[in-house]
């Protein structure tokens, strides 16, 4: 099977496909910072483009073999921005919600599964996409019905296929060679016990914050302002969160607000972590302190969250590879995806 993987980003999904037995033609993303990522790691090719200036043809000259075959897998992951949950709503001056950027990703990735027709499409979003993204999404189907597809969707938690982290995600997979439905789960209750943080970034050597250790790549933790690190020291181990600091050190928008304690919080040494963002590197941005040590998780701590083998190296400034951690897709979770896939159609 070959496939073609939208949006690659890093190359969660690249990674996991490949593991799992499936030839990723291409990587295709509008993020140049990404590339140097992709390539080094994955061995094959990465376009900068953005999908809505690319063509069916343009793809087809450069891969005949994707026309009409049996074997062509198409992915797309379309950025989830739109309909994430955390994503504040923007508005016109007549109180009009403003629609982002990315909202019709989904449909323009619809271009390439109608002129290529692949075997095989595996779409995979966040939950949002069944709410604030109903209408793309109800669209992107009715095209699927129209062009013969049978597809199966689901919204799943990336703990129960063996993924260390509490992520929810919404995933599709579509064909016209057998009727998909979605893999059950692997982990979890009288199955196999969840797999943890300890299990997962207890092997890493201890840094400090704004500390690196090369006998691992990436294995670099953001620096602190001494305020941070008083609150980050004040935070009890395994799980610990700001509602357990004194007085002095509780910041003033926190003392009459109760909610999202998970900000400056660490995580459980015995429980999958909580998802991954673009800014896990960061203690101030959800529940990414270290355990026990006084300062956020590595990337490369982060990296082992997503799944990524520990020769993944990621390339570019810390936000950049926070960015390509956070909104990858686990490699793991891509990986059973791509093996159900294959298992099906054999």
């Amino acid at each position: 099977m070959i496939a073609i993987d939208f949006f690659c980003g890093g190359g969660g999904m690249t990674r996991g496909l490949i593991d799992a037995g499936i030839n990723v033609l291409a990587g295709i993303d509008s993020n140049p910072h990404c590339r140097e990522t992709y390539e080094k790691n994955n061995k094959n090719t990465y376009l900068a483009s953005d999908i809505c200036k690319l063509t069916p043809q343009d793809l087809l000259d450069r891969f005949p073999q994707l026309i009409n075959s049996d074997e062509v897998l198409l992915v797309g992951c379309a950025p989830c921005q739109p309909f994430s949950i955390l994503r504040r709503e923007e508005f016109d001056e007549e109180g009009n919600a403003i629609p982002h950027e990315s909202v019709n990703l989904l449909v323009e990735f619809g271009r390439f599964v109608q002129a290529l027709r692949p075997a095989h499409i595996l779409v995979e979003n966040v939950p949002g996409l069944r709410g604030k993204g109903q209408d793309v999404l109800d669209n992107f189907k009715r095209m699927l019905n129209t062009e013969g597809y049978l597809y199966d969707e689901k919204i799943i938690y990336a703990k129960d296929y063996g993924v260390p982290q509490n992520r929810r995600r919404y995933v599709l997979i579509a064909s016209r060679i057998f009727q998909p439905r979605i893999p059950g789960s692997q982990y979890g209750k009288d199955l196999l016990p969840y797999k943890t943080v300890r299990e997962t970034i207890k092997k890493y050597p201890s840094i400090k914050a704004g500390e690196e250790n090369e006998s691992y790549a990436n294995h670099k933790a953001a620096n602190l302002k001494p305020i941070l690190q008083k609150r980050i020291s004040a935070t009890p181990h395994d799980g610990g969160s700001r509602t357990d600091w004194p007085e002095d050190l509780v910041l003033n928008c926190h003392k009459e607000f109760k909610g999202h304690t998970d900000v400056y919080g660490r995580m459980k040494w015995d429980e999958p972590s909580p998802t991954l963002t673009v800014k896990c590197f960061s203690l101030s941005n959800g529940r990414f302190g270290h355990p026990e040590q006084d300062r956020a998780i590595s990337l490369r701590e982060a990296a082992a969250l997503q799944t990524f083998p520990d020769d993944y190296i990621f390339y570019g400034s810390m936000q950049e590879i926070g960015r390509q951690i956070g909104n990858a897709v686990p490699v793991l979770l891509a990986k059973v995806l791509g093996e159900y896939i294959l298992n099906s159609i054999n």
